[in-house]
């Protein structure tokens, strides 16, 4: 007698050596900003309206992101955002006009795309996705920078005597403000290096 086979196929186990749900994600992120775009608001989401549009069962969108559409959402900020930038390690002024030269792209791309406005600004209005955003993408980003700043400072090129924190926040203070505080102001090309050899001149370390 043959098994009885599963009810959703798509709880069927992935093969073996393939990513399990690559494709299912991709349509599952294209289903939201689909609905997004049409109109939907995101509190009118939900995981089966998402599911419907994507053409997967609500398991396979649960089996992904189990905390359900808070978690979704996060993901879908996270795929309309550029990559962060890898630095190189070449050279610290490099690594950070590589960095905030990231910082100034993502701005503009939120100036133009209205669906990741609306998504950066959902979740900064919901406390808890704001603090799930702020534990896995802003302190990942923070890392990166701290990472380049001690490197400069383990080979004396950047002064000792500041706190990292600090230190981090006199480098990406002034794009912030360009691109949270005040987007009515410029981000033209050579900003992300106007800002780094602006500080450095404060920074670097002295003979």
């Amino acid at each position: 007698m043959n098994p009885t086979p599963p009810a959703d196929a798509d709880a069927a186990p992935p093969r073996r050596g393939r990513p399990r749900s690559e494709a299912a994600e991709r349509a599952i992120i294209e289903g939201v900003l689909r609905l997004l775009e049409e109109g939907t608001s995101i509190d009118a989401l939900s995981i089966e309206r998402v599911a419907r549009v994507a053409g997967v069962g609500k398991a396979t969108v649960y089996r992904r992101w189990p905390g359900g559409k808070d978690e979704l959402l996060l993901a879908v900020v996270d795929a309309l955002e550029e990559p962060p930038a890898e630095p190189a390690g070449a050279s610290v002024r490099d690594d950070l006009v590589a960095l905030l030269e990231w910082h100034r792209r993502v701005g503009l791309a939120k100036r133009q795309s209205a669906v990741l406005r609306t998504m950066t600004s959902h979740v900064k209005t919901h406390p808890e996705l704001w603090r799930q955003y702020h534990d896995n993408v802003i302190e990942a980003r923070r890392e990166r920078l701290h990472g380049v700043l001690r490197r400069g400072v383990a080979d004396g090129e950047l002064r000792d005597d500041l706190d990292l924190r600090l230190l981090g926040e006199l480098f990406t203070g002034p794009m912030l403000i360009r691109t949270v505080l005040h987007e009515s102001h410029d981000l033209p090309a050579g900003l992300a290096e106007q800002i780094v050899d602006s500080v450095l001149d404060g920074v670097r370390a002295r003979p």
